[in-house]
């Protein structure tokens, strides 16, 4: 059985990047177990027909009442004709960076621990009837102002869902994101030996103090002062073990403005103090 890549089979120049497509898919006769790499993730919103979606350690089933919004992955699945002899799906697929600028765009950006699973059922409703009629793809091709149209497409979607499913939708938003590109990380990894305070660190996220400490919490499981302490006072033993630097060559290289604090904290931490090792 072929891969399909999508939504790379339905582009016209499958190697230029998208940030978001939209595709009409009608068939007349059952598809059972396809094998799929979808390499972006992707509403599947279902009109006629029944679509069942196998993933690594689960599955999912839907019929026209009902839509999925799948993650970006390797997955089987299963479409099967409606009474009326036919399937039909609107797919709107989405890149990684147009949810990640969404999500920093709407929301607070908080993701707390959950266990992360590839599809979230959205329930059909005249709003998402009306909205799949104005979801053409022939609309969103070969015009002018398509990107601008489209974009605002997606956001009226995704505002519609976080207004109807509230936080579970919001959680699974964030989960969709890679971890090793979350601009949140990447900003507080690249500062971890800075000599930035919490406050200043969290300006550069762009959210409040207490919003700043929620979220690291969330992403890391544990409280922001007690991580960046941890990582730099390790880092401190590691050169100081290196035997070629003093507390005075360092301290100001693993993010402390003074050698006595950094002394205090290192002593607290190891059980010795810098200039004994």
């Amino acid at each position: 059985m072929a891969i399909e890549n999508i939504p790379e089979i339905y582009l016209s120049e499958p190697e230029v990047t998208m940030d978001l497509f939209v595709h009409d898919f009608k068939m007349t006769s059952n598809v059972v177990k396809s094998k799929v790499n979808l390499s972006m993730n992707m509403f599947s919103f279902l009109k006629e027909g029944k679509k069942q979606v196998h993933f690594a350690d689960t599955s999912v089933a839907v019929n026209k009442q009902q839509s999925l919004l799948l993650k970006k992955g390797n997955w089987l699945w299963t479409e099967l004709l409606d009474t009326d002899a036919i399937y039909y799906c609107k797919l709107f697929f989405f890149s990684e960076k147009k949810l990640t600028d969404f999500l920093s765009k709407y929301t607070n950006g908080i993701k707390p621990f959950q266990e992360e699973i590839p599809y979230f059922i959205i329930e059909n409703d005249d709003y998402i009837a009306a909205y799949l009629n104005s979801l053409s793809s022939n609309i969103y091709t070969n015009h002018s102002y398509s990107d601008a149209l489209l974009s605002l497409k997606f956001e009226e979607i995704m505002l519609y869902l976080l207004n109807k499913y509230g936080n579970k939708l919001e959680f699974y938003l964030q989960s969709l994101i890679s971890k090793e590109i979350s601009p949140f990380k990447k900003i507080v990894e690249s500062n971890v030996y800075s000599n930035l305070k919490l406050e200043e660190i969290a300006f550069l996220c762009h959210m409040s103090l207490s919003t700043f400490k929620r979220h690291f919490s969330s992403e890391y499981n544990v409280a922001p002062g007690k991580w960046l302490q941890d990582k730099r006072l390790q880092k401190a033993k590691t050169l100081l073990q290196g035997g070629d630097l003093k507390a005075s060559d360092i301290y100001l290289d693993i993010g402390y403005n003074n050698l006595s604090n950094f002394s205090i904290a290192f002593k607290n931490k190891f059980g010795i103090s810098p200039t004994d090792i």
